[in-house]
């Protein structure tokens, strides 16, 4: 994605955590008399400070433990283990590095070193067209047997127009930045820095799934009707969020702030949010299909988490850490039958107990970026995701899906830049699923291979 907005007579505005700032100034001139050293190109597509952006990302993918491909949930493949992984899968995919999207942003200076600024964005199915929508793969596998089911899952993306972003606002380079409307948490923005695999889909879970960066449901980890205001002074930077409530469907709010900072190599943030009705979106039994075909199951909760994550770099090496805790009650409000949640996606189905025991999830990563040569970047990373026994018993084996367990995940990557917008990359994902995490599972472990191109506008 082409981050570059605006070049004025003296400065570039970047796009960055969604905060506009200056990029690197120019180097200063030689005191010698010398030739004036080359200007990096500008070539984004830039008129009267709106800019159009995008990136396609297309590869094949083999995954020994598989299934078969969604044409409308983003990451294409089950990457991160599922519950209907069953068999050897050969397929083109979607978004192995980063979700194939196109987007505008906009940056006017309005006086006073104050600029209006504005953003639309939304991903797509490089394989089928579509934007994409992980709630509709969820209802085509409404009444399905685990072993007949296609790649779904839930998502902050379902189908909307302008599914990853689409808010306007204010920003200053001494007041910071003011915006409203539909936006990233503050716990996304902050794995999208720190996360060591970049939130690629297919080598990250926590790209792959937006459970982390929704405070521990996918769907809330983009929010509508949001106001985020966030300011940068000398080396620290605070933010702060709130979703107001929606008045004809899910979630019902939310709250979040964040503060970090850098000092030399070393780059640190902490966010701390709470969501209330979050929903966790499924398919249908075959009988609740049935009786309410189109629609799905949900469970609510109120959810609340906080984050710890880091990058330290120097040379050519980038070493990145990061831990969340999340815990999901019964909600205050209880949601009724019949209810929206995002996309216009009706809930047949509700849950408001599932947590009378409340549940303890614990993402934490560690991992590594290393630019071999100018061209050839190589990354690894290992990740878990666990979660306590909330079924009451203390249980941790497979019997149900509330008894303790874990998901571990490591993956291996190397991306070549052939131009300044075209990239080619390959790598493996093994995941693998333990106790009550892998209740119901077909198979509790998968390899995956992925080689792709990803061209940047």
């Amino acid at each position: 994605m082409r981050n570059s907005l605006l070049r004025g007579a003296s400065a570039l505005l970047c796009l960055s955590g969604g905060v506009l700032a200056p990029c690197a100034g120019r180097a200063e001139a030689q005191a010698a008399p010398a030739p004036a050293p080359a200007k990096a190109a500008n070539d984004s597509l830039t008129l009267f400070g709106i800019t159009l952006y995008g990136t396609v990302d297309i590869g094949v993918a083999h995954q020994d433990h598989g299934a078969p491909p969604s044409d409308t949930y983003a990451a294409g493949l089950p990457f991160l283990l599922q519950k209907f992984n069953n068999r050897p899968i050969t397929s083109i995919a979607p978004s192995g590095l980063s979700q194939s999207r196109i987007g505008l942003s906009a940056v006017e200076p309005i006086g006073g070193g104050v600029s209006a600024v504005a953003k639309l964005e939304t991903g797509f199915m490089p394989t089928s067209g579509r934007l994409a929508d992980g709630l509709e793969s969820l209802v085509r596998s409404n009444g399905a047997p685990l072993d007949q089911q296609h790649e779904s899952g839930d998502s902050s993306r379902a189908g909307q127009a302008f599914q990853s972003a689409a808010y306007a606002g204010l920003q200053s380079r001494t007041f910071g930045a003011l915006t409203y409307g539909r936006q990233n948490s503050l716990i996304l923005d902050d794995i999208q820095k720190y996360d060591p695999q970049q939130s690629s889909l297919a080598f990250s879970p926590i790209g792959y799934s937006g459970v982390a960066g929704g405070a521990g449901d996918t769907e809330t980890s983009r929010l509508d009707q949001a106001l985020k205001y966030a300011v940068r002074y000398r080396f620290v930077r605070l933010a702060a969020m709130h979703q107001f409530e929606r008045t004809n469907g899910l979630p019902g709010g939310s709250d979040q702030v964040g503060i970090g900072g850098d000092y030399a190599g070393l780059s640190l943030d902490a966010a701390y949010a709470h969501v209330s009705d979050a929903v966790s979106a499924a398919s249908l039994t075959a009988a609740q299909a049935a009786a309410a075909p189109g629609t799905l199951a949900g469970t609510i909760s109120d959810n609340t988490a906080w984050t710890l994550q880091g990058r330290y770099a120097f040379k050519t090496v980038k070493l990145y850490a990061g831990y969340e805790h999340i815990e999901l009650a019964n909600p205050a409000r209880p949601i009724a039958r019949g209810a929206d949640t995002i996309g216009g996606y009706q809930l047949s189905t509700v849950s408001n107990t599932a947590y009378a025991h409340h549940k303890i999830q614990q993402f934490a990563w560690v991992g590594a970026r290393l630019a071999l040569t100018p061209r050839l970047d190589l990354s690894a990373a290992y990740y878990r995701n666990s979660q306590n026994s909330y079924k009451g018993n203390g249980c941790s084996d497979r019997s149900a899906t509330s008894c303790s367990g874990a998901h571990n995940e490591a993956s291996l990557v190397a991306a070549y830049r052939l131009t300044r917008h075209f990239d080619v990359y390959a790598g493996l994902n093994y995941s693998s699923a333990h106790g009550g995490m892998a209740s119901g599972y077909l198979s509790t472990e998968a390899l995956s291979q992925m080689g792709g191109v990803r061209f940047s506008f």
